[in-house]
């Protein structure tokens, strides 16, 4: 159940990372209100990940998911580069992540 948690943290974490965009600078009340408590609930639940992930794993992929889901998340919104080295370096990261879970004990 830890790593659902620390997926679902992941996924917060995007959506933290996004709204920030939205909240310029915090001078934007509800998307800031929203970016708030989607950090609240992303720390939360990592937190109880972290009692049974070993931090430095739970850390790793947390920020990962957010890495990654932010940055495909840009391609689509923002029209961020979708060059190809740049998503072989984003499949390294999920390789990376996959790894991690893969060795966690």
């Amino acid at each position: 159940m830890a790593w659902i948690y620390l997926i679902i943290a992941g996924l917060f974490e995007c959506g933290w990372a996004i709204g920030l965009k939205y909240t310029e600078g915090f001078s934007r009340l509800t998307p800031s209100i929203l970016t708030v408590a989607a950090m609240a609930i992303s720390f939360w639940l990592l937190s109880i990940a972290m009692k049974t992930i070993p931090v430095g794993t739970a850390y790793a992929v947390w920020t990962g998911i957010g890495a990654v889901g932010v940055a495909i998340i840009g391609m689509f919104l923002f029209g961020e580069s979708r060059d190809v080295l740049r998503i072989i370096s984003l499949v390294l990261i999920v390789c990376g992540i996959i790894g991690l879970k893969l060795v966690a004990k």
